[in-house]
C-alpha cells in the first residue's frame, strides 16, 4: 500500500530531491568540477528522497526531526564540497597559467 500524505516529510524529500538533481546536472553545467562519485551519491539521495515520500507518513515526530537534522548537515556540506572543488579548479588553472608564462 502506498499512502502519500502531504506532511513535512514531503517538503524534506523535495529539498533533498532538488539538491540531488542539482548534483546530477552538475556534470552537464560544470563538468570540470564534477566527480565520478557524484552519480553514486545523487542516486542514493534520490532513492532516499523517494523513500521519504512514500513511507514518510510512518515517521514519528522525533524520527522526522532526526531526518531534518541529518539533512541540515548534509546539504551545506555538499554545497561546501562543490564550492571547494570550484576553488581548487580555479587555483589549478591559475597555477598552470603562471607556469606557462
Amino acid at each position: 500500500m502506498i499512502n502519500i500524505i502531504f506532511e513535512p516529510n514531503i517538503l524534506l524529500a523535495m529539498v533533498i530531491g532538488v539538491v540531488m538533481a542539482f548534483l546530477y546536472f552538475l556534470r552537464i553545467v560544470k563538468p570540470q568540477i564534477a566527480r565520478d562519485q557524484d552519480i553514486f551519491f545523487a542516486t542514493i539521495g534520490l532513492l532516499y528522497s523517494s523513500i521519504l515520500i512514500i513511507h514518510g507518513w510512518r515517521l514519528d515526530p522525533i524520527l522526522l526531526f532526526s531526518q531534518v537534522l541529518i539533512n541540515s548537515i548534509l546539504v551545506p556540506t555538499c554545497w561546501e564540497n562543490i564550492r571547494l572543488r570550484a576553488i581548487a579548479h580555479a587555483f589549478q588553472k591559475f597555477t598552470q597559467e603562471v607556469e606557462n608564462t
